[in-house]
């Protein structure tokens, strides 16, 4: 029996719509789990990346990094005691003196006349007073004519010595071993008494100045160790000596000492990077990228915590290195972001990458 054309038509319509349904069912399902995919992935990108680096904490000795000056341990001008005309300079100016050195001669004058004639007082009395105590106990002499020869001995033996110091105070002589660094008097010149021969400074040990932030005052005791490196590539080590408690008035910092050993004789006046021990600590190295200011203008480190979480911690340099920075302020070993800590805020989540 063959089948109406209403019939075949109904047929295939309903076949139509239950293949639409049927496709619907398989791409429709589809592209909803891409949806969520897709959704998913705009999720996740939205999470920025950051790199860090593992910095161990690692306790270090805290340093006071400041710039100084060298500066001679003593200087003085060396003066003429007595009055006389230069006869000699044997030093050259600059050269190294021993303690006790001849800087410059005056012309000994009659000194020298004067001596000779004490000296031959002293021996006329020696031999009365001699004579006088023979005589005395024979019952020849009084006591008091024996008292009086003593005591023109003694006087005779003080104008010696007088004479013998008039006669030495011609030569003007170098006061502690150091530099003969300038001279004020040629020979011809006349110098009275408290005027100037030359200048002597010494520089072992070398003084290294500097000038502490009040900050720092508290940081440096007397008898730290320290290192200077000077501008002339030397590099001397010694101590603290002094440390000022009050303040400059203009500049409101503390002038700091340290002596140190100058067996090369380095020169006065040179820049220094001076550096002192405060005491040990925990420290960080990180590199100098990973340093920023948050929005308070405050110095320190981005860095994530458990569960990739970014924090900031206020950090203080210690000392820079060519390997890099060496902070305090932060406890533990921390995760500290050296890029994208710029583009990240403190209590954001972040992906973690290692550095490369």
């Amino acid at each position: 029996m063959r089948l109406k054309s209403s019939y075949l038509f109904a047929a295939g319509l309903l076949g139509a719509v239950v293949l639409y349904f049927v496709i619907a069912g398989i791409f429709g399902g589809g592209g909803e789990k891409a949806g969520q995919a897709k959704a998913n992935t705009a999720q996740r990108s939205d999470t920025p990346t950051v790199q860090v680096v593992t910095a161990p904490e690692i306790v270090r000795e805290y340093t006071v990094n400041l710039r100084g000056r060298t500066e001679a341990a003593r200087a003085v001008v060396v003066r003429s005691e007595t009055a006389g005309v230069v006869a000699a300079t044997p030093v050259a100016e600059g050269s190294y003196v021993r303690r006790g050195a001849v800087l410059c001669r005056l012309n000994v004058d009659a000194r020298e006349a004067t001596l000779a004639q004490a000296r031959a007082n002293l021996r006329s009395r020696e031999l009365q007073q001699k004579a006088s105590a023979d005589l005395a106990e024979k019952g020849y002499r009084s006591q008091t004519q024996l008292l009086q020869d003593q005591a023109n001995l003694d006087s005779a033996a003080a104008s010696v010595r007088q004479a013998e110091i008039a006669l030495e105070q011609m030569n003007i002589r170098a006061p502690f071993d150091g530099v003969f660094d300038r001279r004020d008097a040629e020979i011809g010149t006349y110098l009275s008494p408290g005027q100037a021969c030359g200048t002597v400074i010494e520089l072992n040990p070398l003084l290294i100045v500097g000038d502490l932030a009040e900050s720092d005052a508290g940081k440096v005791k007397v008898g730290a160790t320290a290192t200077a490196r000077l501008v002339s590539g030397e590099t001397l080590s010694g101590r603290v000596r002094y440390a000022a408690r009050d303040a400059d008035a203009q500049t409101r910092t503390y002038r700091v000492e340290v002596a140190a050993s100058n067996p090369g004789q380095a020169r006065s006046g040179l820049s220094a990077a001076l550096h002192i021990g405060a005491g040990t600590g925990p420290a960080h190295r990180v590199p100098v990228s990973a340093l920023v200011l948050d929005a308070d203008g405050r110095q320190g480190v981005r860095h994530v915590l458990p569960g990739d979480v970014v924090a900031f911690t206020p950090v203080t340099v210690l000392e820079e290195t060519p390997e890099g920075l060496w902070i305090s302020g932060l406890r533990g070993e921390a995760r500290v972001i050296i890029v994208g800590q710029s583009y990240v805020a403190e209590g954001q989540k972040v992906k973690v990458a290692a550095a490369r």
